[in-house]
């Protein structure tokens, strides 16, 4: 189906090399003491607008983006792809209202995770490590989604994906792309990203206007794309739709609410959000960043776009390969590598994220807290970059034991686990009324649950709930096992308080939420962007 073409693989190495380059000089950008989990995690809290858009814009918008919505537009069409537009949409008004106040006290605190914050606000080591465990595994499904982005961009440009060694059958490119990553990410942290964020926007931007231009141009325009579309529909009308069926409206409603308050939940949001030196930088990227929005909603498009090509990927692929395909058949070899090169740079920069992020957590809330409390800042440091290292060979385990044939599952999974810390994480910063018992047993009871039902639906995330005999719409869920979270904590928190199971102590005070840019060093400047 592929096959190899030296222009394209000439001008994907040359990308990829120019990344990989700027990756390891990034540690001595605005260089700070990278033994410090602070500098390393967190680049130091330094970064200003322009920079932290740039990171938040690639830490967010992923191998998701560029290969996963648009195979599900191209493969199932609108219930399983188009959420994703109106959630990013939605995302913004909430986190708004939430991420200035979690910067405020985790800056004032000295916080580098929301486990930290949980365990100071609820005064719980368990409900923190709950937090914590679950943001780590959580990470991974995420981690091998771009993992997989790169895979699809290596088998585009007909680069053997496995290569027989000493009998083994070894995935070698995309071993060597990892490689890369982990090393960088271990030398430069999370300046890294942040530097190659920057590049990876701009080749993305190019590749997509190239594609509003010369698809529809191309193929008839608009017109004859969506008229593609409702032939396909009207072909297999059970499988592929072009709109939504009444009985799907609370599934796609509880995919784009419930993916939306999960978003910022996950670490490496979060730790895109720390990194930045001022609650006004975050309140600006809140209103900036909906420029993605709509990025996404035109890449989404794509999918209709390989539908009116007559893209047809062969069954052993699949329609994730439909964008790569599209590429393909309609672009000259030179820019196919340029694409390819964007797509997978473009899983680079949150793959690091997320590692740094997850990192951070198992060395904060696991390493510290439960097996060196008395660890040293370069000891901290240390653990984080080998964690990082390692659970980006966890998060290829999802890749080999989760069928692909629908890769934006992996996403929704941990939106399915990372939704379950919103009562300790969001509500938290606005009260400590709930008992630290009654968050835990809602989160694990909820967390197993969840599990359970996507299992249930064939390792799908939208499932239909039947209650003592009363049958509830299929819906996301995560949205599904929040409510149920949130009436248990709810219910067991005045009863634990009763029976004298006691709340924990909260350490932090009311100013934290609320303070100023508490970095007067950088009055009249934004450090690093």
């Amino acid at each position: 189906m592929f096959t190899f073409n030296p222009v394209a693989f000439t001008v994907f190495i040359i990308f990829f090399l120019i990344v990989t380059g700027m990756g390891f000089i990034a540690a001595r950008w605005r260089r700070g003491d990278l033994d410090q989990i602070n500098e390393w995690g967190l680049a130091g809290r330094r970064f200003g607008t322009t920079v932290t858009w740039f990171l938040l814009g690639g830490d967010l918008y992923t191998a998701y983006t560029f290969i996963a919505v648009p195979a599900a537009m191209f493969g199932l069409g609108v219930l399983n792809g188009w959420f994703a537009v109106p959630y990013t949409i939605l995302v913004y008004p909430i986190i708004f209202i939430l991420m200035p106040k979690f910067w405020s006290v985790c800056k004032q605190r000295g916080y580098v995770t929301a486990a930290d914050f949980v365990k100071d606000r609820f005064g719980s080591r368990t409900l923190a490590f709950a937090i914590a465990l679950t943001g780590i595994i959580a990470t991974l499904p995420y981690i091998a989604l771009q993992m997989f982005g790169i895979q699809v961009s290596l088998a585009a440009l007909g680069i053997p994906l496995s290569v027989s060694i000493g009998g083994l059958q070894i995935e070698l490119p995309l071993l060597i792309a990892f490689l890369i990553l982990a090393a960088y990410t271990y030398t430069s942290g999370l300046r890294a990203p942040a530097m190659i964020a920057m590049v990876k926007d701009i080749m993305i931007f190019i590749v997509l206007i190239a594609l509003l231009i010369v698809l529809p141009a191309k193929l008839g325009g608009f017109g004859a794309i969506f008229a593609a579309v409702a032939k396909k529909h009207a072909a297999s009308p059970t499988t592929f739709f072009e709109f939504l069926s009444p009985k799907q409206n609370w599934a796609f409603v509880s995919l784009a609410l419930g993916s939306a308050l999960a978003l910022f939940l996950y670490p490496h949001s979060l730790t895109g959000v720390l990194s930045s030196n001022s609650k006004n930088v975050v309140k600006r990227n809140t209103a900036l960043l909906p420029i993605y929005s709509l990025m996404l909603g035109l890449l989404a498009l794509t999918g209709y776009m390989a539908i009116a090509a007559g893209i047809k990927p062969p069954k052993s692929l699949g329609a994730n390969y439909a964008m790569p395909l599209l590429i393909n058949a309609q672009f000259p070899p030179w820019f196919a590598g340029f694409a390819f090169a964007a797509i997978s740079i473009g899983a680079l920069v949150p793959a690091a994220v997320m590692s740094i992020a997850a990192a951070n957590l198992f060395t904060r809330n696991i390493y510290k807290e439960y097996i060196s409390p008395n660890a040293s800042e370069r000891a901290e440091s240390t653990v984080a970059k080998w964690a990082s290292f390692v659970l980006k060979f966890g998060a290829v385990l999802f890749i080999i034991y989760i069928p692909t044939a629908q890769v934006i599952n992996f996403q929704l999974l941990g939106g399915i686990w990372i939704l379950q810390t919103l009562p300790a994480v969001f509500l938290g910063l606005y009260t400590n009324w709930f008992n630290r018992w009654a968050l835990l047993i809602g989160w694990f009871v909820a967390e197993v649950l969840g599990t359970i039902l996507f299992s249930a639906a064939g390792l799908k995330s939208v499932y239909a709930i039947s209650i003592f005999g009363v049958s509830f719409p299929a819906m996301y869920t995560a949205f599904s096992m929040i409510i149920l979270n949130l009436i248990l904590a709810i219910v067991l928190t005045p009863i634990f308080n009763v029976i004298g199971l006691g709340r924990g102590r909260d350490i932090t005070v009311a100013t934290d939420y609320d303070a100023e840019e508490v970095l007067p060093v950088e009055a009249g400047r934004e450090a690093l962007g």
